[in-house]
């Protein structure tokens, strides 16, 4: 789940630019999300990268397996 580090919360995060990158037309190669918090305006960024079978975040959002802490 993708959350607010500063809210610790999901439930006001909109994704404000999405992109998702096919190399061969078929399979996704990457995934890139941007994400504003409509509460406290901080923003962040997600990338998964299938290449590497991973996910990355930068800015105020983090990429956690837990609940959130504010539902």
């Amino acid at each position: 789940m993708i959350t607010c580090t500063n809210c610790e919360t999901a439930q006001f995060l909109q994704i404000t630019q999405s992109r998702v990158y096919f190399e061969d037309g078929e399979m996704i190669n990457e995934i890139t999300e941007h994400y504003e918090c409509t509460l406290c305006e901080s923003t962040g960024q997600y990338i998964y990268d299938e290449d590497h079978d991973e996910a990355s975040v930068t800015g105020d959002v983090e990429l956690t397996r837990e609940r959130p802490k504010y539902a």
